[in-house]
């Protein structure tokens, strides 16, 4: 694939071309780390936001609860 260019926006932000963001799965929702490398080249690492990490968990049912009582025996102010 040949080189792409971007411009930084007055505020100081990129657009990702499309084509790369489809061939790296980059989605809404991702980070991006930035890392400046020796002699000023920056490297980018995709972090893919994790889908359904607390799908496995079962809701527990914590019955009826006074926030105002919690925070006064919690030593809420």
């Amino acid at each position: 694939m040949a080189a792409e260019e971007t411009k930084v926006s007055d505020r100081g932000m990129v657009t990702i071309p499309a084509e790369l963001r489809r061939q790296l799965d980059i989605e809404p929702g991702d980070k991006l780390r930035w890392t400046l490398n020796d002699e000023d080249n920056l490297s980018v690492e995709i972090v893919h936001q994790q889908e359904g990490v607390f799908d496995d968990f079962e809701p527990v049912d914590a019955g009826e609860t006074n926030a105002v009582e919690a925070e006064d025996e919690f030593g809420g102010e």
